[in-house]
């Protein structure tokens, strides 16, 4: 199986390629994850996993032959606002409280380059997440924990936050930044040979 080069550092991502028996290297990709205005809020980790994606091949020698490169970009969406990864407690805080008591969206887009038929395929997976309400202590409470650390909208579904969350619709690899359904997808389309 061919390698794959990821454009993204997160640990999660690289547990579910590592549990799909995918092999790959990190190589993160360093953009303004600032999307365009005009962009409407369902096609922006799409873009931005795109971004990512021509970040990498670019960073490359001239004479490099790129094999694969996946990008990913995964956005916490309520009320039209796109929720990044919190600057600090204060502003986690604030993300949970709007957060708690509701439901919102957990959007995940991919991109999958080949360098051999210079062809780019995409994919977006949309979520649901319904939390529970939580008290301020409660909210306290996991900011301590320091899950927020790194993460848009300020929790991990993994972690602790599970506590919290009352429903799911869609896919828990979706929501961890890597949708397994759509990844397998994307990878037969371009005829990358996952299982043999």
């Amino acid at each position: 199986m061919e390698p794959i080069v990821l454009a993204s550092s997160s640990p999660r991502r690289q547990e579910i390629l590592k549990k799909l028996g995918i092999p790959f290297v990190v190589h993160p990709s360093s953009i303004d994850e600032t999307p365009p205005k005009d962009i409407p809020i369902l096609k922006v980790p799409e873009f931005l996993a795109s971004r990512k994606v021509n970040a990498v091949a670019h960073s490359f020698p001239v004479n490099y032959e790129i094999g694969w490169i996946l990008g990913a970009d995964t956005i916490v969406c309520c009320r039209n606002r796109i929720f990044g990864k919190p600057q600090n407690q204060e502003e986690a805080v604030k993300f949970l409280s709007t957060l708690q008591g509701g439901t919102h969206k957990v959007i995940t887009g991919l991109a999958l380059f080949s360098g051999e038929t210079h062809y780019l395929s995409t994919r977006t997976s949309v979520n649901k997440i319904t939390f529970a309400p939580m008290t301020e202590k409660e909210i306290q409470w996991y900011v301590n924990t320091g899950e927020w650390h790194g993460v848009a909208g300020g929790y991990r579904i993994q972690g602790l936050a599970s506590c919290f969350i009352e429903k799911i619709e869609g896919s828990e690899s979706s929501v961890m930044g890597l949708p397994i359904f759509e990844l397998y997808d994307i990878l037969r389309e371009q005829n990358y040979n996952l299982i043999g």
